[in-house]
């Protein structure tokens, strides 16, 4: 998917406002008009998506730091369309899942449960993390709770599925500690990753 650098975004943005500002006051509103459309535009489209889709490009790429940074850059979370918030939250739950920050990770990941997320995928996706999380803690007990939450969804993702199977066949070895190939799914190069092309939130 097409992306602007973020900072010429924020450039664009100041540049057609400012400017279209001051045509406007300078020769009247129609020569100030192109430039104010397309600022107010780009504005708006970031006030609704954020950073999220290049964050995700990021991320895919292992550049962790980077995304991280990228991620912040998105000053209005509060703003975002209702599905994204979810996977804005969800984005760094799964940043700090790369980094093994479990604890992070968990709270972040909650925080997209309760904001919302727009398919069962990225539901199912979050509390598979969830599940991965009580694993990396070898909390049995809690990994088998979430992932009976994660049962109850209608997971149509060929990946995510295919992890729900592993998943379950892992959680079947009652009374054992969690393998560690479990960790692996998530924070891997082959992990489900919310906010990547196919898994984004359509826009209505």
């Amino acid at each position: 998917m097409f992306t602007i650098n973020i900072y010429l975004r924020f450039a664009l943005i100041a540049a057609g406002i400012l400017g279209g500002i001051g045509l406007w006051a300078a020769y009247g509103f129609w020569y100030g008009f192109p430039f104010l459309l397309v600022g107010v535009v780009l504005l708006i489209g970031y006030l609704m998506l954020g950073t999220i889709l290049s964050t995700n490009m990021l991320v895919s790429q292992q550049r962790l730091d980077e995304a991280e940074q990228r991620l912040k850059l998105t000053y209005f979370p509060k703003l975002l369309l209702v599905g994204y918030k979810g996977v804005y939250f969800m984005t760094h739950g799964g940043i700090a899942m790369q980094k093994r920050d479990f604890n992070t990770a968990e709270v972040w990941v909650k925080k997209a449960l309760d904001a919302g997320l727009p398919s069962d995928n990225e539901r199912g996706a979050a509390l598979m993390q969830l599940v991965m999380i009580q694993a990396g803690k070898n909390n049995v007990k809690g990994a088998q709770a979430q992932f009976a939450e994660l049962k109850k969804l209608n997971i149509t993702e060929p990946t995510l599925k295919e992890q729900v199977k592993e998943i379950e066949k892992q959680l079947k070895q009652a009374g054992q500690t969690m393998n560690p190939a479990m960790m692996a799914m998530m924070g891997g190069r082959n992990g489900f990753r919310p906010g990547s092309k196919r898994r984004q939130p359509r826009m209505r």
